[in-house]
């Protein structure tokens, strides 16, 4: 189990079906959500999946989980866990960062990145608050980062990243605003690089669950390690997971997408990813409820 030995607890679907909106601003949001509505097929690009899209929400006031994707990806491919954590009663807003996502990637490597893509996660989350403010916990917000989107949860909780040769001569420092609507973390395989000074995790004051991949070559074990270093437990809950690479915690590629000239299709050998899919969204629910939203 990606928490270790136990009962996973996946919380009855307050509903059947899963609510799909999406918002332009200040960057293109998926949000998924419990709604009473009837699901039908929809397109995702390039994906399909079952939603009600534009449906009301589910009665009752829900906690809010945001999914920052990595560099150069896209919402999408984070539906599966996204919906699952719907049917659970979370409401799921998943941006699209803008110059770091597939088909816009013009600031990749850059300083400026660096500041912007915390401010575009705070946008999304404001933007949600905006369209479905009277159905959320307004102190129930948890960030959820995969690849450089674990830097960009860890920034807005309160981390106080520095620059690296890659973007500036000299580390300098990035200016970051951090959100006190946080409440959680959860880094999927994060990139951390810009946390190995002394004291640049030391603001992060609310629980922070991280999972690695053991056979992860993108962000190895070095990045988990530089938040070891600067979150101790019990405030930092750290699993490795067996087997699984980098792209192990996006959703399952259909066949006809996949294969090896796409590499967020590929898994290490022998390892299950629709599987642990369904283990993840299980485990992160449980997470959110015992720990998150009773800290």
């Amino acid at each position: 189990m990606v928490l270790g030995d136990g009962e996973p607890g996946r919380r009855p679907p307050l509903s059947v079906s899963v609510g799909l909106g999406a918002l332009a601003a200040p960057v293109p949001t998926l949000v998924f959500y419990p709604a009473a509505a009837p699901e039908r097929d929809e397109a995702l690009w390039p994906f399909r999946i079952r939603a009600a899209r534009d449906a009301p929400l589910a009665p009752g006031r829900f906690p809010l989980l945001m999914i920052s994707h990595g560099s150069g990806s896209a919402p999408a491919l984070y539906r599966t866990l996204a919906c699952a954590l719907a049917r659970q009663g979370f409401v799921v807003g998943v941006p699209e960062h803008s110059g770091n996502c597939r088909g816009d990637d013009r600031l990749a490597g850059t300083a400026e990145l660096l500041g912007e893509r915390p401010v575009q996660l705070r946008g999304a989350i404001d933007a949600c608050f905006a369209r479905y403010g009277g159905s959320l916990q307004a102190d129930a917000v948890t960030l959820i980062g995969h690849s450089l989107g674990g830097y960009t949860s860890l920034a807005l909780a309160g981390g106080k990243p520095l620059t690296t040769p890659h973007e500036t001569t000299a580390p300098q420092p990035v200016a970051v605003a951090p959100d006190p609507r946080v409440r959680g973390v959860v880094l999927l395989a994060p990139a951390t690089v810009w946390f190995r000074a002394p004291g640049a995790l030391s603001a992060v004051a609310v629980p922070v669950l991280m999972l690695t991949g053991e056979k992860d070559e993108i962000t190895p074990a070095i990045h988990g390690e530089w938040v070891e270093a600067g979150i101790a437990p019990p405030r930092l809950t750290h699993r490795v997971v067996p087997n699984a690479g980098h792209f192990s915690f996006q959703s399952v590629f259909p066949p006809e997408l996949a294969g090896p000239a796409v590499p967020p299709s590929q898994d290490p050998p022998g390892f299950d990813r629709a599987a642990f899919q369904a283990e993840l969204a299980a485990a992160l629910g449980l997470y959110f409820r015992t720990v998150v939203l009773k800290a």
